[in-house]
């Protein structure tokens, strides 16, 4: 059946290859892909009453006009025309614009139907569609199709419409019917044709309902499948856990750890027990003890005589690792050696011997632990701090310097849990969401760019205090296209206002990597007391003096941004500040601002960014790891998504998934995917 579906789309009667051309540009070349091309919205031609219909909603009513119609016109080509019209005993206007043309058709008297927005603080409708007398439609709800070249919404209607008439009985069904009936879903026929031509709005949904579900069934099944492939292949390495070990190095820290470490500690103490190679994402918000974590981690590890490696993106980070991880072990007589850009010479040589041998045990890194000169004795754990600042063949060189080493990912930028189990499908995913006891919120406030000279006031009575402070612009240097602060000239006009007082520093991404290290290292040892910067502080700069956090132009960056931003101060014992300097013209950029002056918490903020934005813009398109899906969405459909997870994770790890014939169509999916046969996701 799948064949038929997969005929040229010249199979339906009444396409030709002129108009094949045109649907090729709507990516439609079969009639399976016809089939599957669904409206992005529907039209509602069902008679209300305008009692019930709310502020902005369509609408379609029947009156009587009351008054002649007047044509305004503006412009060239551009004109209003308006009436005034009875509905009920209500009262209202009704504007057509650019449709002077319908004034003959308007007469005092004559019954009307019109479809339009309603308006109800004006008591107005915008009209788009005038007919003439009462007309309910046989089809109430009409589909609206994305078209593309000469192609119209009615023709792209009737070519569907046919194509249904063809071949609608010869659509496969590829979901079990187990699951269709204990979700009590409709078949896939039955659901593709009411989501073309619904014949009421409850049928409507119930059959997108079972196209999300399928859509996301089959996308957690590619991910499933591949992480029990790559289990399976990877063979990796059962640790024996001495629980008196683990529990007496997590006695000699210097505070307790929070539930949350305590459960992802117990989740990885788990993986590293298992026979399968540990693939581990750790997400936890700036300064809620993934380092700590990730050292208990690395402790078990190591005391069953194999070596860790944790690579990071920066020289600077690195190095404020090794010596938070020194305090950690060396008490332990565990050695904790930095590998970066700067070690070099017989230092170098030296640490590289060590590794090479097995008398290093812990190295910390950036880019230089994957070079083809750093050799490991046996490697057997992998951690990645900020692992979306590197690419997949970097963290893969790494892996492969072990003998299947097992792999923690960590990141301090909160994803949504509805992104994480679709993006990080196919790795287990552990959060720490909750805070050390006793850390100070850092409070932030919104202030006009009209106040940037109380700002100032402020940062120097923090500076006065002994403390220091970041101010964060978009750009690096003034653009004509974008009018917002820049890094170069508010660094001159700090210079200006401070002068003889503090010493301000400037850091931006066109720096050298010595010069911006240079930067970063002066303010560190508080040498400058303001730094001026781009973005490129967002991650992985811990100085806990800063205090005071200043992000020009706020309304500009995405929420998440904003939070790893403002994670940069809050990080010592004294009270920080976040202050968005920003004026939105936008609702969304408003709410953005006000969300967050109402919350710390970075998972909440990354569930509210994701809400304001959408999941294609979130990580960016083509980052974020998603497939286009044709009805489902991320964001309001995630119930469905969990669902869609929980029984591709129960097919896949059955054995009757994998030799019953009910599952067949699932089998050939997957392997269509390349998944079995070896190839990577996509």
């Amino acid at each position: 059946m799948n064949e038929i579906m997969k005929q040229p789309v010249t199979s339906v009667n009444g396409i030709g290859e002129e108009t094949a051309k045109q649907l090729q540009g709507l990516r439609i070349t079969t009639v399976g892909e016809l089939l599957e091309h669904f409206p992005f919205r529907y039209e509602d031609y069902k008679l209300k009453d305008l009692h019930e219909v709310g502020h902005e909603e369509r609408v379609t009513v029947v009156g009587t006009v009351q008054s002649e119609p007047s044509i305004r016109y503006f412009g060239k080509k551009k004109n209003r025309l308006s009436f005034r019209f009875l509905v009920n005993q209500i009262l209202i206007t009704v504007t057509f614009f650019n449709r002077a043309f319908l004034k003959n058709q308007i007469v005092v008297g004559s019954e009307l139907t019109i479809t339009g927005k309603w308006d109800q603080h004006r008591m107005t409708i915008t009209g788009s569609e005038c007919r003439q007398g009462r007309e309910e439609r046989e089809q109430t709800i009409v589909p609206v199709y994305s078209v593309a070249g000469k192609l119209t919404t009615k023709s792209l209607r009737k070519y569907v419409f046919q194509a249904i008439k063809q071949f609608g009985t010869h659509i496969p069904d590829i979901v079990p019917t187990e699951l269709l009936e204990a979700y009590k879903l409709p078949t896939k026929g039955e659901a593709v044709h009411r989501l073309h031509f619904p014949p009421n709005a409850e049928s409507m949904k119930h059959a997108r309902r079972r196209m999300v579900y399928e859509e996301f069934l089959l996308f957690q099944l590619k991910m499933q499948a591949f992480r029990k492939a790559n289990r399976e292949n990877a063979k990796g390495r059962s640790l024996l856990i001495s629980y008196e070990d683990v529990s007496s190095f997590i006695q000699q820290l210097p505070f307790p750890l929070t539930g949350a470490q305590e459960r992802v500690v117990n989740e990885v103490m788990a993986d590293l027990r298992s026979p399968y190679r540990m693939n581990r994402l750790l997400q936890g918000d700036v300064g809620s003890g993934k380092t700590v974590v990730a050292a208990i981690c690395m402790y078990v590890v190591i005391k069953a005589g194999f070596q860790a490696a944790l690579m990071v993106p920066t020289e600077i980070l690195a190095e404020q690792h090794v010596q938070s991880l020194q305090s950690f072990f060396e008490p332990l007589g565990i050695r904790v050696e930095l590998l970066s850009g700067s070690v070099k010479g017989k230092k170098r040589k030296e640490r590289l011997e060590a590794l090479r041998v097995g008398e290093l045990s812990l190295v910390v890194g950036t880019h230089a632990l994957i070079q083809d000169d750093v050799i490991f004795h046996n490697l057997g754990l992998v951690i990645t701090d900020e692992q979306h600042r590197f690419g997949v063949e970097q963290r893969r060189v790494l892996r492969d310097k072990g003998e299947n080493p097992d792999v923690l990912f960590m990141t301090a930028t909160p994803i949504p849990r509805t992104l994480a189990i679709s993006v990080f499908g196919d790795m287990d995913v552990s959060i720490i969401d909750e805070m050390p006891a006793g850390r100070k919120v850092i409070e932030t406030y919104w202030a006009k760019p009209d106040m940037f000279e109380r700002v100032l006031d402020f940062i120097n009575k923090e500076l006065q205090a002994g403390r220091q402070a970041y101010i964060i612009c978009p750009l690096i240097e003034e653009s004509e296209k974008l009018d917002v602060q820049n890094a170069i000239d508010v660094h001159m006009i700090l210079q200006q206002h401070f002068q003889g007082k503090w010493q301000v520093g400037l850091m931006h991404g066109r720096l050298p990597s010595a010069e911006k290290e240079a930067v970063m290292e002066a303010f560190s040892k508080n040498e400058s007391q303001i730094l001026v910067s781009t973005t490129v502080v967002e991650v992985g700069v811990n100085v806990p003096n800063a205090t005071v956090m200043v992000i020009y132009d706020a309304e500009r960056f995405g929420l998440a941004q904003l939070h790893q931003l403002r994670g940069r101060v809050g990080r010592g014992d004294a009270q920080s500040y976040c202050i968005l300097l920003a004026d939105p013209k936008s609702e969304v950029g408003k709410e953005r601002m006000r969300i967050m002056t109402e919350t710390n918490d970075g998972f909440v903020l990354s569930e509210r960014d994701l809400e304001l934005r959408g999941s294609g813009d979130f990580f960016g398109t083509k980052q974020s790891g998603l497939p286009d899906f044709k009805v489902a969405d991320v964001v309001h459909d995630y119930r469905a998504l969990e669902v869609a997870r929980q029984d591709a994770v129960k097919l896949v790890n059955s054995s009757a998934f994998w030799s019953e014939q009910r599952y067949a169509d699932l089998r050939e999916y997957i392997h269509e995917q390349g998944i079995l046969d070896g190839q990577k996701l996509d």
